[in-house]
């Protein structure tokens, strides 16, 4: 399974997520899993991946380099009759690392304020910090400024996370918990780099479930 690329599919067609049952409509993001058939990228757990265009080699080298999990995105050429590459879907930290090494690039510099901007402008500041606040008050162990970040990636507009979802609005405690255990699988345990050697997303939860419910028991003491 190992050095098998992830790749991403910029459908060209009306799609579904064959898991979740969204409708994702025309130019979707999705990625192909088997007989499970078609899934977006929340359900695929590749939405906090950042996407970096095709264009600049050195970038996209080095981002690939630092990023754990990364894939590859493709669309549909009708006039060459075959898939193209569009560019990759990295880490965020890998990006940032890989922009850091070359800053002397002004375009780069412009692209890291153009996509801040873009993230401020698509955050509900108020719904955050009231997540953010629900977060703290139900694991009161959560290292400092990690229910900030739990909050920002749940709530992100258009993204069909959980925080989007009507019971994460009205702070609901089911729903602040799945944040929570998406983010500790990311960032508490070897989740993507499982996903990244090909396993399959239920193998991988339950490879990583046990630091995960261990976790948990910490933070919310």
């Amino acid at each position: 399974m190992q050095g098998e690329e992830l790749k991403v599919f910029i459908s060209s067609r009306e799609s579904s997520c064959d898991e979740c049952g969204e409708k994702l409509g025309s130019k979707a993001w999705i990625t192909l899993a088997g007989d499970k058939g078609a899934l977006c990228l929340s359900c695929a757990d590749l939405d906090h991946l950042l996407f970096l265009p095709s264009g600049n080699v050195a970038l996209t080298r080095r981002a690939r380099k630092h990023s754990t999990l990364s894939a590859v995105v493709l669309k549909w050429s009708r006039a060459r009759k075959r898939y193209e590459r569009q560019g990759l879907l990295v880490e965020v930290q890998a990006l940032e690392k890989a922009e850091e090494e070359c800053l002397a690039d002004e375009a780069i510099r412009e692209r890291r304020r153009e996509r801040e901007a873009t993230r401020r402008e698509v955050l509900g500041r108020r719904y955050v910090d009231q997540f953010a606040v629900r977060v703290r008050e139900l694991f009161p162990g959560c290292p400092a400024g990690r229910e900030r970040e739990i909050a920002e990636h749940a709530c992100l507009k258009y993204s069909g996370r959980v925080g989007r979802s009507a019971s994460a609005k009205e702070l609901d405690e089911k729903a602040i918990r799945l944040a929570v255990v998406a983010h500790l699988r990311h960032r508490e345990t070897k989740y993507d780099e499982l996903l990244a050697k090909g396993h399959d997303r239920r193998e991988a939860r339950t490879a990583v479930e046990k630091t995960v419910r261990q976790v948990l028991r910490k933070w919310e003491t």
